[in-house]
């Protein structure tokens, strides 16, 4: 007899994995549109450990807070033009002033001084001998989710929560447990790919 509680559907309000016209599962938020999807397949979950590339996805995390991340991703290029390539050393010393009138980017003062700040305190981990993706990867933690359905993947965790206390000790904003464990699994540090979908184990770091 077949489980279907095993068993990727075709309802993508099920919350079950979603088989697509290739074969493949995917979570029901990378089902249909082929944006998301692309990003999903390439990049999501997959290890991000330099300071660069760490900067840019808690930019963007801060950026998606109460939008979507489809959006984000929509703007994605103009945000890496605006902010140099997310280049932390020239984010720091920036004015946001002149970015506050661009519809291509997300113009809220507050999110776009937060890339700022954050630039600023990502030069400052510099100085207490480690960097933004030791820093953040030094809250892995011991296990990995293993959700079957999207209901099952957690929204913070006690790692999520103890590294959104520590990064605004240190002159971070934007940047709440939430956020962070969203964080946590873009950049392979938890694995949250529903079992049975086709990128589950990809990343390496829990396979």
């Amino acid at each position: 007899m077949t489980d279907l509680h095993t068993t990727p559907e075709t309802n993508p309000e099920s919350g079950w994995p979603i088989i697509g016209d290739d074969g493949r599962a995917r979570p029901p938020w990378a089902a249909a549109d082929p944006l998301l999807r692309e990003y999903y397949d390439t990049e999501w979950g997959m290890p991000v450990t330099d300071e660069q590339g760490m900067f840019e996805r808690v930019c963007l995390e801060g950026f998606q807070v109460g939008l979507s991340w489809r959006l984000i991703l929509q703007k994605r290029e103009a945000l890496r033009a605006a902010f140099h390539g997310f280049d932390p050393e020239e984010v720091a010393g920036m004015s946001i002033e002149h970015l506050l009138g661009d519809a291509s980017l997300i113009r809220n003062r507050r999110k776009l001084e937060a890339a700022v700040k954050n630039a600023q305190a990502t030069l400052n981990l510099r100085e207490q001998g480690t960097h933004l993706g030791e820093f953040v990867w030094s809250y892995q933690p011991a296990n990995t989710p293993v959700p079957r359905t999207m209901a099952e993947v957690p929204t913070r965790s006690a790692e999520s929560e103890q590294l959104a206390k520590d990064l605004k000790k240190r002159g971070f904003t934007f940047v709440g447990p939430v956020t962070m464990y969203a964080l946590m699994e873009s950049t392979g540090i938890i694995d949250t790919n529903l079992v049975g979908t086709w990128r589950r184990g990809a990343s390496g770091v829990w396979a």
